[in-house]
């Protein structure tokens, strides 16, 4: 299965939406949000591709060890205990991650669409 395909998996989180939609815990929602992945199903395969989403991956992944250091330090700062801290933290440095992943991968995305318009 190549990388490509493995990206088209992450699609399979938006599930995790419909537990908002069957309870009131409306935070579930968002992950609705993963239902744009399933388009790299549907990508033409080459090295471009593979390239951004490397990319993308890997900025997403520093900017949610940095989002979830600097998170879970701020809040020892201010007086939180150590577990809430750290949940805090691991709370925004996996959405810091995942925003990351996908404006990246967006960015890259429209400038290979324009650059094959040219």
């Amino acid at each position: 299965m190549g990388i490509k395909r493995w990206y088209g998996l992450i699609g399979l989180l938006s599930l995790l939406g419909f537990v908002g939609v069957f309870t009131g815990e409306r935070y579930f929602l968002g992950f609705f949000a993963f239902a744009v992945d399933f388009e790299y199903f549907f990508l033409p395969s080459d090295e471009m591709v593979e390239q951004y989403m490397n990319r993308s991956a890997a900025r997403g992944f520093v900017a949610g060890m940095l989002v979830m250091a600097a998170v879970t330090v701020g809040s020892l700062l201010i007086g939180q205990q150590s577990s809430p801290a750290l949940l805090t933290g691991c709370v925004a440095g996996w959405a810091a991650a995942v925003i990351a992943q996908a404006l990246s991968a967006a960015y890259y995305g429209f400038r290979e669409k324009q650059g094959a318009k040219e």
